[in-house]
């Protein structure tokens, strides 16, 4: 299975006439946020895959031109605080970043995101008992705390994300927020759980439950 996984930036390559040409090997979109419902809606009508999000801190309706406001980007499937279980992979999401500021959506204090995490805690023991395993991938916008994230406020991981990985071990966290471009600097590893920044664009292959051609970009 091959996932394309996008974040934070809207890519000329990807917003093509060419996307087809260029990833029509697909099998399945995930979004980390702050992206453009418009463009989330070219991805999905194109590929023509699943496609599933969660909302980045700067995530808000979109006026078109034609007079429409985009709420949320059609065709897409909110994963925040759900699982879902995709060709046997189980795949959940946590949207937002810290609270940084008073007012907008889709911040949350350490405390409001381990309410989060507990109000997901159901689906994780009915995967628990149904396979084996609590999840696979998790996809969230924000990094864990002290891995990947930034030193200013805004770009600060959730702690509440170490213990999630503690207890629940998925092999994958998939993330935004943080704009990171090398390598190394976009992989990590945190018990059984390898995390990757996959600002802007990633391709993931999934083969038999491992990961191989990890942070392949196709240009």
């Amino acid at each position: 299975m091959k996932i394309l996984a996008v974040t934070d930036k809207v890519v000329d390559s990807i917003y093509s006439p060419r996307l087809g040409e260029r990833f029509g090997d697909i099998d399945l979109v995930l979004s980390c946020g702050d992206l453009p419902y418009s463009y989330l809606e070219f991805i999905v009508s194109t590929l023509n895959v699943p496609c599933f999000y969660v909302h980045g801190n700067h995530d808000c309706e979109e006026h078109m031109s034609c007079g429409l406001i985009l709420q949320a980007p059609g065709g897409w499937v909110n994963l925040d605080r759900r699982t879902v279980n995709f060709r046997g992979v189980l795949i959940g999401g946590l949207e937002g970043s810290i609270r940084y500021r008073p007012g907008p959506p889709y911040q949350y204090t350490e405390t409001e995101m381990r309410a989060r995490i507990a109000s997901m805690l159901p689906a994780l023991l009915r995967n628990r008992l149904r396979y084996g395993r609590y999840l696979d991938i998790l996809i969230t916008h924000s990094p864990p705390f002290g891995i990947q994230d930034g030193p200013d406020r805004a770009h600060r991981g959730f702690k509440a994300f170490l213990p999630f990985m503690a207890r629940f071990r998925p092999r994958l966290l998939l993330h935004g927020h943080q704009h990171l471009y090398g390598r190394e600097e976009q992989r990590a590893q945190f018990l059984d759980t390898e995390i990757i920044n996959v600002y802007p664009y990633q391709v993931i292959e999934w083969q038999n439950g491992n990961m191989t051609n990890r942070l392949r970009k196709i240009s």
